[in-house]
């Protein structure tokens, strides 16, 4: 993609991704809350900013009202999601000085579903994919994130169950299956007729990385959303990620970084 291009697209994502945000699960809500986009879910579910238009006037002020919204909604936490390019361009230095601790940056970034869907991949001898359908493949994804990550991950785990149970049409999981044994799983969250299908979770045991796992799910992902016609594919990319996307044919729209903010304890309520 040529600069002109991503420019459009990055606007596009902007405006239906982050302003236009859908919940991320049926307990969650979205709203519009002045130049803020948030998202609330009650109990065990993420919490947080996914949209502002700010300037250097109004930015104190707004990120006080949130950390006053989100403690009141009796969060443990909540994630302020910022990219290199919103308002104020010291954005992140006020979230930091209001008490917001930045986690590793990841870089936004796209494909056009088209040419990722004609990918020429095979899967490695041996290997297979299962399509996730329920708690069972759901437990084996939890199984490589442990191995591939270092982490267990019960909130991703509890928000895939309530997808598939609830609205599998905007969730496409698998698993890759070696003898048996689970050695990489991916998701994309979607919704037929976006602009843009989200691709998550991208991971791969030690053991099996550097043999095209991580190109077969992201072709398999892309043929599921072309059918779907859906134009182009978003991830936030590791610096791990970024080099194998970039060899595929993604161009980098921006860096996000997640600014977390812990609350006081007395707030958090079950």
């Amino acid at each position: 993609m040529d600069l002109d291009e991503l420019l459009k697209v990055r606007a596009r994502y902007d405006a239906e991704v982050r302003e236009g945000a859908r919940p991320d699960g049926t307990r969650a809500t979205v709203e519009r809350a002045g130049p803020v986009v948030r998202q609330s879910v009650p109990g065990d579910g993420w919490n947080g900013v996914l949209w502002s238009d700010l300037d250097e006037e109004s930015a104190d002020a707004e990120i006080a009202a949130q950390v006053a919204f989100f403690s009141g909604a009796g969060c443990a936490e909540f994630e302020w999601k910022t990219y290199d390019y919103d308002r104020p361009a010291d954005l992140g230095d006020r979230l930091r000085a209001a008490g917001f601790v930045p986690e590793p940056p990841e870089t936004l970034m796209v494909g056009r579903t088209g040419d990722l869907a004609r990918l020429p991949v095979e899967p490695p001898e041996g290997v297979t994919l299962r399509t996730v359908t329920d708690e069972a493949g759901v437990d084996l994804m939890m199984e490589v994130h442990a191995k591939a990550f270092g982490t267990e991950r019960p909130r991703i785990r509890a928000a895939l169950l309530d997808l598939l149970r609830n609205e599998p049409e905007t969730i496409a999981a698998v698993v890759a299956m070696a003898d048996g044994v689970p050695v990489s799983a991916a998701r994309m969250e979607m919704r037929p007729g976006a602009g843009f299908a989200g691709l998550w979770g991208g991971g791969t045991v030690p053991g099996w990385r550097g043999r095209g796992i991580y190109r077969l799910l992201v072709a398999h992902r892309a043929r599921i959303a072309a059918e779907l016609g859906i134009p182009y594919l978003q991830v936030d990319a590791s610096d791990e990620s970024r080099p194998i996307l970039e060899r595929l044919g993604f161009g980098v729209l921006g860096v996000t970084v997640p600014y977390i903010r812990t609350l006081p304890a007395e707030t958090a309520r079950p």
